[in-house]
């Protein structure tokens, strides 16, 4: 059966279903949803690029504001821990920076937390040392160090819902054709926005997205001592709410082209929402985290030092032309077009605060490119 008629039936078994529950099995269902089947997800064969698949200062630059976290802890057996690794690429090139610091990497254990076995096994055939494989993080003993995630939350499912007369969740329904239907929110969802301190006018659509909270609140348990860096395409409730996001911001990327169709390709596309960085940071105070900072993606890594670092590899290359014009279109792209949609959190527990590099264009008035 095709994953869109296995939903039909559940459809017709059950009734309509919510769209959270759709975006689950369409993205996670085993074998036929779109993270565990077999095919290319990532890359130029794929669906889309990830900040890694651009260039590995990408991961080289994490690494460096992970040696500056380890130094933070005093130099002790430090845990990086990877939620949804993706091809393994990230985590590749974070170790292979690491490497030239001896005295981290004899200390160092990389954890990554993957539930999509197709991936899993793409990683093992490059990840060859250092890294070892869990379903949770429960099963992760004693977490000194740095929890990583990059583009993980946009792939949770969310609840979509849009502000009538009272709030009002959005279910799917098949009709010669999937078609939507509305039913009053729970409790639990309208208390999300009166957490949040946001009021929804009429008319306007958007996403929920509960799992971002539940995530957060395992990963603040689960963490003893160190940081939490969260890397996704999102912003604040300040801009997610504006007037023109009123359709909500649900994207769907099929072979490197965007739609907002959900219904189509069922399986065969992903789908993504935009991360609301202020739960993210709300929810992380609830649970005893601290919030060191909120930037965009290019400040994050021209903070670290990625323009030197790229300089010298160019160096490196003996003034190749070719390979000067391809970093440049990188650059661009890691730098410019994701890196001002991108923002990176960071997140602090059982440590002093501390002015990290990857944060020192946060609150300045001068932007990075100056």
């Amino acid at each position: 059966m095709l994953l869109s008629e296995i939903i039909v039936q559940r459809i017709k078994q059950e009734g309509p279903i919510s769209f959270r529950d759709f975006m689950e099995m369409a993205l996670y269902y085993p074998e036929f949803g779109y993270y565990n089947s077999m095919r290319y997800k990532i890359g130029a064969n794929g669906d889309f690029y990830t900040s890694a698949n651009l260039s590995e200062a990408f991961g080289a630059m994490i690494g460096r504001q992970i040696a500056e976290i380890w130094q933070l802890l005093e130099k002790k057996p430090f845990k990086i821990v990877e939620y949804g690794a993706g091809t393994g690429l990230l985590c590749h090139d974070i170790l292979d920076y690491l490497k030239n610091n001896t005295s981290l990497h004899e200390n160092l254990n990389y954890c990554i937390i993957e539930k999509s076995a197709s991936m899993r096994e793409i990683q093992k055939t490059h990840l060859l040392e250092k890294v070892s494989w869990y379903s949770t993080i429960q099963e992760i003993p004693e977490i000194d160090g740095c929890i990583l995630s990059n583009e993980l939350i946009d792939n949770f499912s969310v609840h979509q819902v849009i502000m009538e007369d009272r709030l009002m969740e959005i279910f799917v329904d098949y009709r010669n054709g999937f078609v939507e239907v509305l039913k009053p929110a729970n409790e639990e969802l309208s208390d999300y926005f009166d957490e949040l301190n946001v009021r929804l006018p009429k008319g306007f659509r958007t996403e929920i997205n509960l799992e971002a909270e539940s995530w957060i609140k395992e990963v603040a348990q689960s963490l003893r001592k160190g940081y939490v860096i969260t890397i996704d395409y999102g912003a604040e409730s300040s801009e997610l709410y504006k007037h023109h996001r009123s359709c909500g911001t649900l994207l769907c990327y099929h072979k490197h082209q965007k739609n907002d169709n959900p219904y189509q390709f069922v399986g065969e596309q992903d789908i993504t929402t935009h991360t609301n960085f202020s739960a993210l940071r709300h929810w992380g105070m609830q649970y005893g985290m601290e919030c060191c900072g909120i930037v965009d993606q290019a400040s994050f890594l021209l903070g670290l030092g990625i323009k030197e670092y790229q300089d010298a590899a160019l160096k490196n290359s003996q003034g190749d032309l070719q390979i000067a014009m391809q970093q440049s279109i990188r650059n661009y792209r890691l730098l410019v077009d994701m890196g001002m949609k991108f923002k990176v959190l960071i997140q602090q527990k059982g440590v002093p605060k501390y002015p990290l590099s990857g944060l020192k264009f946060l609150n300045s008035s001068k932007t990075p490119f100056g």
